[in-house]
Parts: C-alpha cells; sequence; structure tokens
C-alpha cells in the first residue's frame, strides 16, 4: 500500500520502519530538515522537507493516490488539519494523533466534523494497559484469549511447580500439544526459544488447540486480586499521568499523585476530582515515605525521564510493594528490566504503533490481536495467496528472536508446529511478536503478489 505519514518524530519512525518492513510504500512529511535527515540515516524512505498544511503540498504529492494518511506531528490543531484536507483531497483514510486531554471525550465528534477515520493517543493507549494490569490483574481479560479452536491461556507456573527448570525443547512432555508462546518474567516478556528454561516465578502464556486449554485453565486459574488494590501513587502529573489518575479514581482507588510542576498541579486539581495532588520531587524520598509509600499497593512512574521511571521503580520494588510500573521510551533500556524485577514496562511509542498498523491492515489480513502486558503482541492471521510467508518450512524462515509462529488452525485441526511444518493458503495463523520488533512483524505478514495486502 502508499502511505504518507506527516511527522518523522518518534512514533512517525516507528511506524514508517515497520510498515517498510511490510513492503509498504512510505513517503514521510516534515518541516524540519534535520528530523528528516537522521530518518534517512535510518531507513530508505522518501522524505518531502516541507508543511503539510499547505494545500498545495499535499495536492503536489497527490495525495488522493495514497492509500491512508497518519499525521503524528507535536501538535493535535495541525494533525486534525492536515487529516482532514487530505480527506478532502481525495485520501481514502485519514488517521490523527491526538493527545490533548480536552479532546479525550470528544473522539466521536472530532472524527465526523473533520472527516478523519480514527484518533490516536499514545498516553491514553498506555493508560489503558497500565489501568487494565492493575484492576483486571491479567493481560488477557479473564486470562484466556480465544479464537477459532485456538486459544491462549496465562497462567503462574507455581501452579504447576512440575514446569520449573524445563526447557522449551522438553515442555511438551508435561503440556501435550500445546506450546509455552511467551513468558513474562520480572516485568520483561520472553519469547522463548529451544533451550531456554522456565524460572519458578515465571508467568507463562500457553497456547493449544481450545478444550485442552479450558481444562488446564480450571486447574491453574487464579482469580483477578483487583478488590486489593486500595491504594496508588504516580509519579509524574502528564498526560499519562492525569488519564491514569482518572480512570483509577472512577474504579474507586485512591491516587496520590506527585508533580513538580507547580502549574502543572494546579491544572490537574481542576481536571481530577477525588484525587490528592502533591507538588513536589518525586525523587525525595523523604516526600515518598511521609507520603506513605510503604502502604502503596501499586506505584507508576509516568515522568518524562526514562532514567528517572527506572531508578523510582527500582527503589519501590526494593521496598515490596506489590506493583510496580514504569514508563519507558527508549528500546535501549529494555536489557535492564529482567535484573530491576519491575512488575510491568511499557513503552507508548511501541503500544501506538501497533494499533496504528492493526487499523491500516484491517480485518481483511489481521483477524484479531491482542497486547501481552504492552510488550508483546498475538496476532491471528489469514494466510492469503500472496502471503511471503507461505509453502516455507518455519525453521528456513530466519525468524527473529523476537517473534514465534504459536499454533496454525487449518480446516478442523489444530497444528502446534515445529520447525519442518508449514503455512499453506487459508490457514489461520496464531504469531506472537515482541513490540520492539514490529517491523519483524511486519515482514512476516507482507504480500509478495500483486495485489498487494489484500490479495
Amino acid at each position: 500500500m502508499k502511505i504518507a505519514i506527516v511527522g518523522a518524530g518518534k512514533l512517525g519512525t516507528k511506524v514508517t520502519e515497520a510498515l517498510l518492513g511490510g513492503a509498504h510504500s512510505v513517503t514521510v512529511v516534515d518541516n524540519d530538515e534535520e528530523v528528516l535527515a537522521k530518518l534517512s540515516s535510518q531507513v530508505d524512505v522518501m522524505t518531502i522537507l516541507a508543511n503539510a498544511k499547505e494545500v498545495t503540498v499535499l495536492t503536489e504529492m497527490d495525495i488522493s493516490s495514497y492509500d491512508f494518511i497518519l499525521t503524528v506531528t507535536n501538535s493535535d490543531d495541525k494533525n486534525l488539519v492536515i487529516a482532514s484536507i487530505a480527506k478532502k483531497l481525495g485520501c481514502p483514510v485519514a488517521i490523527a494523533r491526538v493527545t490533548g486531554p480536552e479532546h479525550l471525550n470528544q473522539f466521536d465528534f472530532l472524527k465526523e466534523t473533520f472527516h478523519i477515520d480514527a484518533i490516536v493517543n499514545p498516553d491514553l493507549a498506555i493508560a489503558l494497559e497500565i489501568y487494565k494490569y492493575l484492576i483486571e490483574k491479567y493481560t488477557l481479560s479473564n486470562g484466556i484469549f480465544t479464537s477459532g479452536k485456538i486459544a491462549v491461556i496465562e497462567m503462574a507456573v507455581s501452579k504447576m511447580p512440575s514446569l520449573i527448570g524445563v526447557s522449551m525443547r522438553e515442555v511438551n512432555k508435561h503440556l501435550q500439544n500445546m506450546l509455552v508462546l511467551a513468558i513474562s518474567r520480572s516485568g520483561k516478556v520472553i519469547i522463548p526459544h529451544g533451550d531456554q528454561k522456565i524460572q519458578k516465578d515465571d508467568e507463562l502464556y500457553v497456547v493449544g488447540e481450545k478444550a485442552p486449554i479450558l481444562a488446564l485453565d480450571k486447574k491453574v486459574h487464579i482469580k483477578g486480586k483487583y478488590t486489593d488494590l486500595q491504594r496508588v501513587m504516580i509519579i509524574g502529573g502528564g498526560k499519562t499521568g492525569l488519564y491514569l489518575a482518572k480512570q483509577l479514581s472512577e474504579f474507586g482507588i485512591a491516587v496520590k499523585i506527585i508533580e513538580l510542576s507547580k502549574e502543572r498541579c494546579h491544572y490537574l486539581a481542576t481536571h481530577l476530582d477525588d484525587v490528592m495532588i502533591l507538588h513536589g520531587d518525586g525523587t525525595d524520598i523523604a516526600l515518598l515515605e511521609s507520603e506513605n509509600l510503604d502502604e502503596m499497593d501499586a506505584f507508576v512512574t509516568t515522568t518524562g525521564y526514562d532514567e528517572e521511571n527506572l531508578l523510582l521503580a527500582l527503589m519501590a520494588k526494593k521496598r515490596n510493594i506489590e506493583d510496580v510500573i514504569a514508563k519507558i521510551s527508549r528500546e535501549s533500556y529494555y536489557n535492564l528490566i529482567e535484573s530491576m524485577g519491575v512488575d510491568m514496562v511499557l513503552n507508548p511509542v511501541d503500544i501506538t504503533a501497533s494499533h496504528i498498523l492493526r487499523f491500516v491492515q484491517g480485518g481483511k489480513k489481521v483477524l484479531s490481536s491482542q497486547l501481552i502486558q504492552g510488550q508483546a503482541e498475538i496476532v491471528e492471521i489469514l494466510a492469503g495467496r500472496h502471503m511471503a510467508i507461505l509453502n516455507t518450512p518455519l525453521k528456513e524462515m530466519n525468524l527473529p528472536e523476537g517473534a514465534l509462529i504459536a499454533a496454525i488452525h487449518r480446516g478442523g485441526n489444530v497444528l502446534i508446529p515445529d520447525g519442518n511444518a508449514e503455512i499453506v493458503e487459508g490457514d489461520r495463523v496464531l504469531i506472537i511478536c515482541l513490540l520492539s520488533e514490529l517491523s519483524a512483524l511486519e515482514a512476516l505478514l507482507k504480500d509478495s503478489g500483486p495485489l498487494g495486502i489484500f490479495g
């Protein structure tokens, strides 16, 4: 497909990289020459140095020849206007990034008014994932993800101690005709392979045919603990902190936000009900202690500084707070997560890019998708006749470490594949991939035939 992206920031770059992995034609527009130069040094993509708010720019691009336009600049107003102009000029589908809290309850109105098709909000997306984790405890809603005859269950390895120390090569001896497709370990989601062994505190995601998986669920399922959640401290009163505090407060949780900016504290106080707003430095441990840090059920760091978020999260975890969650934007820090033992680490750019990609692909190719702890995605696809992964043994696909083809639903049968298995046209295929490797996932989903994505 032919896709225009306006804005070459973190989100625009992430989506561009992923789309190029799927062999789409991408044009990136930005009015910052330095930003475009940086992007061009990372990926081979067409760039245009211009202000896309000018109708002449979109006209000269022949925007009507594009299938999608995605506007992801740092200005809500600019994104809405450009998307609206592009639609008026004939671009079939327009998606705009809108982050302002004032727009939170009027997305439908904005879409109708500006004639755009979808709105994405990274801060809201990450707040929803944190809320879902804290309130439901299960990233698969009730612990089970089902589609057709395939099901995935989330389970604590402590409920089946015989799995401790078992490698991926041996796991079928304990879980017949099933596969461990992901491990959650100390806040990090791992796609396991070969000799990797299960550890005692792991959370496992197991895939198989629906009936055996549901039977396993009855043996190992732990009901959600959300009724135990009473007190949450949030460090950072930005948009993510605001959205999360609002959701938790409405659920009946006692929430404290600590924010450094006095002006921002006034804003939060006027936009949040039943939330305690504290003006202070979130890195001041004495302040946190005076606000009963050790009595908190959950501690969430959402400041604009990754280093600060990670260090505070580590401090909270060492004080035995049950749930510690950190917002992290730099993928280079992900290798630190497992050793730190934080319960959950989320990247808003990765999550939003995933949402955008699923919207772009539509239901003709991706039948369903489900995020796993905001770090990985389970995707069910329908294998079309032009897909590049057809009729090739899995062991010859050179799958990245962060991706795994977990199950194949063919006719009335469910196949848990080994390296010799092949995907054929018409299969429903379950794939899991780390969000940090979205471009690798898109490469798996790309079409090689003349009809492209809808072939």
